[in-house]
């Protein structure tokens, strides 16, 4: 009895083994898929976060080539604007001479013949340099070095000349090819074409001739 139960048991191990086998198989591969599944899951959202970082310097990139074109151009036109400024400086110095010339111009609103008046204004922020302006002009003068003791003023972009001698004075314009203004008087000048009158100088014809 002993022996049949013995060779019962021993005809039952593959049995057993081959069903233990059997229903141990089928449970890997389902480990194996949600293992590649919680891999495929990581990948994914991985990804983004990788995109992410990459779009964020590239659009600080764009920024900065950007702004530097912006910087460069503000340079350049900062010096421009400095040179300007030192050449309007140039323009308005003037000499030692001509600042002297500039103290003998007489100032005010001065009488003209056939009822025009001329009026002259130092130019408070250009020291030496005045404003000459009247009915339909208004010139920007500096005082020029003569030949003659005639006090003369000029704009040379405008081609007009102000000349001033003691008895009057006279406005002129080169390009214009005219006389704007004549026997233009101040009150000095008033005065000394008063005495003149009185005492006028002799004339040339009236001097004795020598031989």
């Amino acid at each position: 009895m002993k022996t049949l139960i013995a060779s019962a048991l021993i005809a039952l191990i593959p049995a057993l083994a081959a069903a233990q086998t059997a229903s141990q198989s089928p449970a890997k591969p389902a480990v194996k898929a949600q293992s590649q599944k919680a891999t495929a899951n990581k990948t994914a959202a991985a990804k983004p976060a990788a995109k992410s970082t990459k779009a964020a310097p590239d659009k600080s990139a764009t920024v900065v080539a950007k702004a530097a074109p912006t910087s460069s151009r503000t340079r350049l036109h900062s010096g421009a604007m400095q040179v300007a400024a030192g050449i309007s400086a140039a323009e308005i110095a003037l000499t030692p001479q001509e600042l002297a010339i500039a103290e003998s111009v007489y100032t005010g609103r001065m009488a003209c013949e056939l009822g025009a008046f001329v009026e002259v204004e130092a130019d408070p922020q250009s020291p030496g340099r005045f404003f000459v302006h009247g009915k339909g002009f208004r010139y920007h003068m500096a005082p020029v070095v003569a030949a003659t003791s005639a006090v003369r003023l000029e704009d040379q972009k405008a081609g007009a000349v102000w000349i001033q001698i003691a008895n009057k004075s006279m406005l002129m314009n080169h390009k214009l090819g005219q006389r704007i203004a004549d026997e233009c008087m101040g009150p000095q000048q008033v005065v000394v074409a008063a005495a003149i009158k009185k005492n006028p100088p002799p004339s040339l014809l009236d001097s004795p001739v020598t031989r």
